[in-house]
């Protein structure tokens, strides 16, 4: 009996199933939906903790102005204000107009209260003292995802290699999913800062198996590369859109709306998964990879992980203090603390995609060199600017330097373990995203405290000279060597002409499938 016909849609996915592409859509929209959480709440935070305080203190100031004791006598009466302490006599000429004089010398009395004390007032000044000692909370807040996502990359990575990539990036979507409905229904900073750590262990999980999936998947360097900065790009979106996304329905819409609308994107990101990737099945690597620790004593990988480190450290402590800078020093509505970060994001996007491409043909040492170099000088102008529009050089500037130093060290990460490793890379792209992390961590952890301590505009000088002091150490990446016995191994078949690493063991073009798996054991 002839086969009934099958519907386009599976005919389409089993065909998806097989295509690298899908795979790189997967990755792209994983990454885009976990760093659009990761910034929208950059202006969200300061600001919302800020009217939580002026809330609070405007209902302490309602609580002391106890109801007025009226003491009426014949005719006359005294009002006492716990205000401000003082007792004024009413006159009264009719026991008819008691009621009366009262009320208007309540009204009278109220309209000589400070502004302050009864509406929040727009005064940039009002509660200066309350955004200096906040850049370390919100510091430390934004910090947490990071240090949350330190932790957890030294076991993610030797997982991947041993029950294979799709299920712990599921994993990582269901953590991402409960982080932003924690978000959206936070009304404290306990909360929030739990919901902030919370995502950073599913971070590490999308992360490390998505990139460490297109690794596998891309074998051929040229290829590799280009297909990172396409990943990168869902990251840079996911900047891009993020910080604005979240300032604008934050003040227009409440606090709550930016993170449903993410909490749906999750759920599509899910469904993606389900479909193509199959995260019920097990499929570890057919080689086993090298150490964690024997990674960490390559000099060279240290190198290219400080470069990700320092320039993504920058970022991060400008997430954590540029808001609350704009608001002390420019009186910044909502709105604009958000859209501050667009030429950085829109910059970022345009790069890694541009630069996944140009790096190899310059030299991916001297693109992340010259990024660094970029990303000091910009930071050191930060400080300069006098309003929102004289940070939109320097932000330009700082995310076209970080677009040149992530699309170009994330590709020669996993160059580095086929040069001079095994060529199993969850553990390889851990290090990057603990490189990653470490920026995100000790930046803003630690900037909070030093604006306390120097301000914003001399740390702005001490990130931008460690950014260009270390930029020099790119050139040791100029032209790595291979360890002995890989030099032996890439020989055979002049696999060096093509840069594809597929002599050290039987590679597929798509690991994810049955059908993939027959073919590999037939062969």
């Amino acid at each position: 009996m002839p086969r009934p016909m099958e519907c386009v849609p599976w005919i389409w996915l089993r065909e998806g199933r097989e295509s690298r592409k899908l795979v790189l859509l997967v990755v792209f929209v994983a990454l885009l939906v976990d760093n659009m959480l990761l910034t929208v709440v950059v202006p969200i935070v300061p600001s919302f903790l800020f009217t939580n305080y002026k809330n609070a203190s405007h209902s302490a100031v309602l609580q002391s102005m106890v109801p007025m004791v009226v003491s009426t006598a014949a005719s006359d009466s005294t009002v006492f204000s716990y205000y401000n302490n003082t007792t004024l006599v009413i006159s009264d000429y009719t026991d008819n107009m008691d009621s009366n004089s009262t009320s208007e010398t309540q009204g009278g009395n109220a309209s000589h209260l400070p502004e302050a004390a009864l509406i929040s007032g727009d005064d940039c000044a009002e509660g200066a003292d309350f955004l200096t000692k906040e850049n370390t909370r919100v510091g430390l807040l934004f910090a947490s995802k990071a240090l949350m996502q330190l932790i957890a990359n030294p076991f993610v990575g030797p997982l991947t290699n041993r029950i294979g990539y799709h299920i712990p990036m599921f994993l990582g979507f269901i953590i991402m999913f409960l982080s932003t409905l924690l978000f959206a229904f936070s009304s404290t900073y306990d909360l929030l800062f739990v919901a902030r750590a919370l995502q950073g262990i599913g971070s590490a999980c999308s992360s490390v198996a998505g990139l460490g999936m297109l690794a596998s998947v891309y074998t051929d360097d040229d290829e590799r590369g280009n297909a990172m900065g396409i990943a990168l790009g869902g990251l840079a979106l996911g900047v891009l859109v993020g910080a604005p996304f979240g300032s604008v329905m934050y003040e227009f819409v409440g606090k709550s709306s930016p993170f449903l609308i993410l909490a749906f994107l999750a759920l599509l990101d899910g469904a993606l998964q389900l479909c193509i990737l199959q995260p019920s099945k097990i499929s570890p690597e057919s080689t086993k990879g090298t150490p964690l620790l024997t990674l960490l004593w390559d000099p060279y990988i240290l190198i290219a992980a400080g470069s990700i480190c320092f320039a993504n450290m920058g970022v991060a402590i400008l997430e954590a203090t540029l808001p609350i800078w704009m608001m002390q020093t420019m009186c910044s509505p909502e709105w604009q603390l958000g859209v501050a970060f667009l030429p950085a994001s829109v910059s970022y996007l345009i790069c890694t995609n541009l630069f996944g491409i140009l790096a190899n043909k310059m030299g991916r040492w001297l693109c992340s060199l010259i990024g660094m170099v970029l990303v000091g000088i910009s930071l050191l102008c930060i400080p300069l600017a006098q309003n929102i529009y004289g940070l939109i050089g320097p932000n330009s500037g700082v995310g076209i330097a970080l677009g040149m130093v992530d699309s170009s060290m994330m590709p020669i990460m996993g160059y580095l373990v086929d040069l001079r490793h095994t060529s199993v890379y969850g553990s390889v792209y851990a290090i990057a995203d603990v490189a990653f992390c470490m920026g995100f961590a000790v930046g803003p952890s630690t900037g909070g405290a030093l604006v306390r301590a120097i301000g914003f505009p001399w740390l702005m000088v001490v990130i931008g000279g460690i950014n260009l002091l270390y930029a020099p150490f790119c050139w040791f990446l100029r032209s790595p060597p291979a360890k002995e016995e890989k030099i032996a191994i890439l020989s055979e078949g002049c696999a060096m002409q093509t840069k594809s690493y597929t002599t050290q063991k039987v590679l597929r073009d798509f690991p994810l499938t049955d059908i993939s798996d027959e073919e590999v054991e037939s062969e």
